[in-house]
């Protein structure tokens, strides 16, 4: 299969290679960045310096540019931009006039409309083309060294969603297929936000205990506003809720998780999103987060602290303090 990769960061780059080495060979991966100096980069030195130092690029693994290039041969786009970047990436493809099916690898609630990736699809790519999301408990690290990784791959359209699930899957990726777009969307935006906490408790030192309450009532917030957003319950116990979530708030290659240790030591958000040099996804969708729990009436406790931090001039002392001394009440999924 001709695969279209949109988005060289970490992400795309650990997907090409992986795909691009695929131990039958099967797909031809053409691997698109916006950025020309960093286009220039990638073709002089065949290595993602800024994203993926590591990780050398498989010499098939075509590079470009320009994205009517990239969409032209393509079967399949993966769109791997941040969710601040999909409504234009969606845009400059629908200029293209190919109806090229797409598979979105952004995670987050779009700012200012609280919108999940597969609304802006929906408003922005009115092509005759068939669309999923992949989302699951994985560092771009780990995919570009073929380590074992297992995602999930949702559509509304189940044929497509079994065809894709089955060209993506490779020897080390294991793809599973599901018909619940929003709950896998959801998932992989209110987790995030829940490696934050976790991230400020670790690193103010208060122990296993207090992270392990913080991910098992971060996955109770994010079940129920998924499931008032229309997921189901089943999807939050799986790959794209709890194996996510357990990851992201664990793994110390998550950048979220970074940066709630970071906040710990009393550093500014301005120098800490500087010297992660990434972008940190719950920095930027927990407000929009915070207000879908009001507009639902949905209890967010952790989210509503760190939020507090982030944007509300509260200590991290504060905010944890303010948290665990809530009223003792009846444990509720």
């Amino acid at each position: 299969m001709r695969i279209t990769i949109l988005g060289a960061g970490a992400w795309g780059t650990a997907l090409a290679i992986n795909l691009a080495i695929d131990q039958n060979s099967r797909h031809q991966i053409t691997l698109w960045t916006q950025d020309q100096n960093h286009f220039n980069e990638l073709v002089s030195q065949r290595v993602n310096r800024r994203f993926l130092p590591s990780f050398p690029l498989p010499d098939s693994v075509q590079l470009t540019s320009v994205l009517s290039a990239a969409i032209g041969t393509a079967e399949l786009a993966l769109i791997v931009v941040p969710i601040a970047g999909l409504r234009e990436t969606l845009r400059a493809i629908a200029v293209c006039g190919k109806p090229v099916p797409v598979v979105l690898g952004c995670k987050g609630f779009e700012a200012q409309s609280a919108k999940l990736p597969h609304q802006i699809v929906q408003e922005e790519y009115a092509m005759v083309a068939p669309y999923g999301v992949l989302s699951g408990p994985s560092f771009a690290q780990e995919v570009a060294q073929r380590l074992p990784t297992a995602l999930t791959l949702a559509s509304f359209e189940e044929e497509f969603c079994r065809n894709i699930s089955t060209q993506l899957h490779t020897a080390f990726l294991r793809i599973y297929s599901s018909k619940d777009v929003i709950g896998v969307e959801t998932g992989g935006a209110v987790k995030n936000v829940i490696a934050i906490a976790v991230g400020i408790s670790d690193g103010m030192g208060l122990g296993q205990n207090a992270r392990a309450t913080l991910i098992t009532r971060g996955l109770a917030e994010m079940s129920r506003l998924g499931v008032k957003l229309g997921g189901t319950m089943e999807t939050f116990m799986g790959l794209t809720g709890m194996g996510d979530l357990m990851l992201t708030c664990t793994g110390n290659l998550s950048r979220n998780r970074q940066v709630g240790l970071m906040l710990a030591t009393g550093k500014s958000l301005s120098d800490i999103l500087q010297e992660l040099g990434h972008i940190a996804e719950g920095v930027y969708t927990a407000e929009e987060v915070l207000q879908l729990g009001l507009k639902f009436n949905i209890e967010m406790p952790i989210t509503r602290a760190v939020c507090s931090v982030l944007h509300g001039g509260v200590s991290t002392k504060t905010a944890l303090e303010t948290l665990l001394n809530r009223v003792s009440k009846i444990e509720t999924c």
